[in-house]
Order: structure tokens, then sequence, then C-alpha cells
């Protein structure tokens, strides 16, 4: 018995190859039809047993499949810019060009472009919820990758959950002084009233798990500077539980947005230079859009809460 699809072609052709038997007398009992006979005998008879091998039927070329050159330009577009699948839908279509998000996903999985992800094995159902600009603006601080000047520096991030809005700003250090500072910078600039901020549990925001001056229930005996600066401006501050940022996940994943696309493709010469930078970021930032708002900007995003 034949092993392979070749042995089994072989086995039907060659009789007829040595002249022992004629092909109307083979097609009589083959269980394959005259015609794939004959395309048989002429392949091994033009090019040898190699022919007689199944080649793959998948076709080389599709009359809708995507240009060359619109592959390269979405391929250049991620290099450079690093957006997801339908960043890149909606800046090629302000270029004229129009595909969907799935065909750009495929070209950038094709040249290994993507990220991997752990595969999540529970999968929760999530509600947005519906907000304001100003209901609820989540504050953090970051570390300024390296030092500049040989000096640490510290990146304070307010981003609005409604809009996505958000300013930054430099410091030479992080403390209860800064954090007033930066969130009077934020009320200043923000054109909506803030009404409430949510923070980590850092020193600089609360001293409710780091002061020791307390009372017996183990409460802060003195208001920190950030809750006093809030409660004589009507903001309302919540703090995330301790050891869960998911619950600060806005201006987390804004900060891995920071590293990604602006601090690991930028030096700085002095303290200067990083102000600057940072400022025009900050400026792009709020002006590029975000799959959250369906292809609108921050900046968009507040015009249409305030026409």
């Amino acid at each position: 018995m034949a092993k392979t699809i070749k042995e089994e072609r072989l086995r039907w052709i060659l009789p007829v190859v040595t002249k022992e038997v004629k092909m109307i007398d083979v097609a009589k009992i083959c269980p394959h039809s005259l015609r794939s006979l004959k395309r048989w005998l002429k392949a091994y008879r033009e090019h040898g047993e190699k022919e007689l091998i199944p080649k793959s039927t998948k076709p080389k070329t599709h009359p809708k499949e995507t240009p060359i050159r619109i592959k390269e330009q979405v391929i250049a577009l991620r290099k450079k810019t690093k957006l997801c699948a339908k960043k890149l839908k909606w800046r090629l279509a302000k270029q004229g060009i129009i595909l969907h998000e799935r065909t750009i996903g495929k070209i950038l999985k094709t040249e290994k472009l993507t990220r991997v992800y752990r595969s999540k094995r529970m999968r929760y159902k999530y509600i947005p919820v519906q907000r304001q600009p100003g209901e609820l603006i989540e504050i953090d601080v970051k570390y300024v990758p390296g030092k500049v000047e040989n000096k640490r520096f510290y990146q304070y991030t307010a981003i609005d959950t409604a809009s996505r809005w958000r300013y930054l700003d430099i410091f030479e250090e992080q403390s209860n002084y800064h954090s007033v500072i930066f969130l009077e910078r934020v009320r200043k600039r923000f054109p909506c009233p803030i009404k409430a901020v949510k923070t980590d549990n850092g020193f600089v925001f609360t001293n409710r798990y780091t002061g020791t001056y307390k009372r017996e229930d183990l409460s802060p005996r003195q208001l920190h500077a950030f809750d006093r600066f809030c409660a004589e401006n009507d903001i309302i501050h919540y703090l995330i539980d301790p050891g869960k940022p998911s619950q600060n996940g806005s201006v987390e994943r804004s900060h891995r947005e920071d590293q990604e696309k602006f601090y690991d493709q930028n030096s700085f010469k002095s303290s200067t230079d990083l102000k600057t930078k940072i400022r025009k970021w900050n400026n792009r930032y709020n002006n590029l859009e975000h799959c959250s708002l369906n292809g609108k900007t921050p900046n968009e995003m507040l015009k249409s809460f305030n026409p």
C-alpha cells in the first residue's frame, strides 16, 4: 500500500509509462478520474517524480489585497508613532487612506509589531461611568528616568477621567508643598471646576499611613497640607486602597504612554530642556486621538462637553 500521495500516483501511472497497460484500461479500475491520470502522466514525463508531490492550492495573490505601498506606509507609521491599529486607522484616514482596523492589525501582526499580552483567565464586564469634566481628576507622581544635570527630577501628572485631558509638570523634588502647587496650577489651567481628585497613599498626598504623630485610634492628629488645600477649595480627596494601583488606572496608563513614547525616545541636556520637551509632549498628547474617546482628542472632548 502506498504511504504517500506521490507513491499513490506513481502506482497508477508507472504501468502506463512502461507501456504495460493502456491509459483507458487503467481509468476503468482507478478511483481517480481520467483527467487526473493524464495530468499526472504529463507532469511525470516533463519534470519527474517531484512534480507528483501535491502543492498548496492557496492563492498567492488576491484581487482585493492591500497594495504593498500602503502596507509600507502602515508599518512606517507604526514604527514612528507606536500607535494602535484603531489610531492608525484614524491617522491614515486624514491622509486619504481608508483601511479597516482589522486589516491594519493583520499587517502589524504579520510584521510582528504587536504587543504580546498574557492570556486572562477571568473576564469582567466593564460598565463605563459617564462623568463630566472635572468630576474626578487622577493625580500621581512618576520618576523621570535617569538623571538630568546629575539631579533626580519628578513628573507630576493630573488626568481628567472624563475627557482624558492631562497636565504635566516637572519638579526637582516631591513634597507636600509641590503637591499643593501642582494642584493649584491644574485648577488654573483646567477649563472646568474640579470637584474631586484621586491619589495613591504616598506621603506627598496623605499622612494616613505614613504619619507618626497620631491619635489612639491611629488617625492623624494634623491634617495633611494637600487635604487642607482640597478642603479650602471644596475639592473631595479620594484615596485608593493600599497596594491597588489599578484603581488609579487612567493616570497609570498615561505614565506608560509617557515612558514608551516620550522618555524612551528623548534625551535631555538640562532641566530647561526637559521642561520644554515635556510641555510640547503634553500639548501633543491632548491633541492625540484616543480609543476610549472614539477617535476624539482630549481637547475635542472638552469642547463637546462645553460647546
